[in-house]
């Protein structure tokens, strides 16, 4: 079991007090803006999956950080909603885990101001079985695990619509959720929390599993999904994240200029070979 569990656990409590700690306080208090800020000889303290997230953002502050004068500190989550609540009460300065669909809605349902500063790469979603060799061999009476947030559903049921495994309502948006589909064509689906779907392969027929979850099961999206989805115009690509008004941190934007090197793009490419493709840049 990773130790990160265990911080996660003890990141939970602290949250929820500063969260309303947060709530009390005023956007235009000077001291709070000027902690905000960050200090450039302080460690930036970046939240993020284990993988791929954490692993491109150990790169960096082994291979780069030190020469561009940027102290990082890689602190693991394994969910998807610690990273944000933790960047919004100042607990971590950044995280690395989203894509925006998810921070549009987490937002949105959590009052949070979290923004994007730079995008770094995406990982595809892909449909996954250990009985099936192909999407074709998926029929009627079959079930199908998939993400139960909404971004994340919707995104699984577009990703079986484009494939013919189903139908969805004309027009539907990336919420779209199970009531949206007009046909499920016999096909009976089982809703998870994310991090859990490939823990449940075995107990399903098929299953739409994230790209980081993927290859912490030790799955390659790039050879070991049945169908997986199209990089080209894709809305999904994962992206550094701070709280509103922490964009101009210095050591952010060094993170990002970072994030964005060709060192980290030749490690994305190197270490993933398309399972992770990088959300910057021409091909080198």
């Amino acid at each position: 079991m990773r130790k990160n569990i265990k911080l996660t656990a003890g990141f939970a409590s602290v949250t929820a007090l500063a969260l309303g700690l947060t709530a009390c306080g005023t956007s235009s208090d000077p001291s709070s803006a000027k902690d905000a800020a960050g200090s450039a000889d302080k460690a930036l303290v970046v939240a993020a999956s284990p993988t791929p997230h954490a692993d491109i953002l150990n790169f960096v502050k082994d291979k780069l950080a030190a020469k561009a004068g940027l102290k990082l500190e890689v602190k693991e989550f394994t969910d998807y909603v610690l990273p944000n609540t933790a960047t919004q009460s100042g607990q971590v300065d950044a995280n690395f885990f989203q894509h925006k669909p998810y921070l549009d809605d987490f937002n949105k349902k959590n009052k949070t101001t979290i923004v994007p500063v730079v995008d770094v790469h995406l990982e595809p979603l892909g449909l996954y079985s250990k009985s099936l060799k192909s999407v074709k061999d998926l029929k009627a009476g079959q079930t199908v695990a998939v993400p139960n947030d909404t971004t994340n559903e919707g995104r699984a049921l577009h990703l079986l619509a484009e494939n013919g495994l189903i139908t969805l309502k004309e027009g539907v948006g990336t919420d779209a959720k199970l009531s949206d589909i007009t046909d499920k064509k016999g096909l009976e689906f089982k809703e998870l929390e994310a991090a859990t779907v490939p823990r449940a392969l075995s107990d399903v027929d098929a299953a739409v599993i994230n790209g980081n979850y993927a290859i912490e099961a030790d799955l390659s999206p790039a050879k070991d999904a049945l169908v997986l989805e199209k990089a080209e115009g894709n809305p999904y690509a994962n992206f550094l994240a701070v709280k509103e008004g922490n964009e101009k941190d210095a050591r952010v934007l060094k993170l990002a200029e970072l994030l964005n090197s060709p060192e980290t793009k030749k490690y994305i490419e190197d270490t993933y070979k398309g399972s992770v493709i990088p959300a910057f840049g021409a091909a080198k």
